[in-house]
């Protein structure tokens, strides 16, 4: 468990990581999408897909099978909201 914090701590000073912070998608590809996912893991249904450079509001992350997913609002539209994997979130 404390390995599993450590790591996140890590991730989380390493890419600005903190509550309510600016985070840009980056890494999807141009020709793919980033998913918005209802909860943390592949295993939730998806919301919608997010193009590289959509700006989001990035809330708390969590850690499920050695994966970092951070819940995320879309900063211009605040009421959608769900769950990305943190390795495309840069911080903007």
């Amino acid at each position: 468990m404390r390995i599993h914090f450590a790591a996140l701590l890590a991730l989380m000073i390493a890419g600005g990581c903190a509550v309510g912070s600016g985070a840009v998608v980056r890494g999807a590809g141009p020709d793919d999408l980033l998913k918005l996912r209802e909860g943390p893991g592949f295993d939730h249904g998806i919301i919608i897909g997010l193009p590289d450079g959509t700006r989001l509001i990035r809330q708390n992350c969590v850690t499920i099978d050695g994966r970092v997913w951070c819940r995320v609002l879309l900063a211009d539209r605040p009421s959608v909201s769900g769950y990305v994997s943190a390795e495309y979130l840069a911080h903007r």
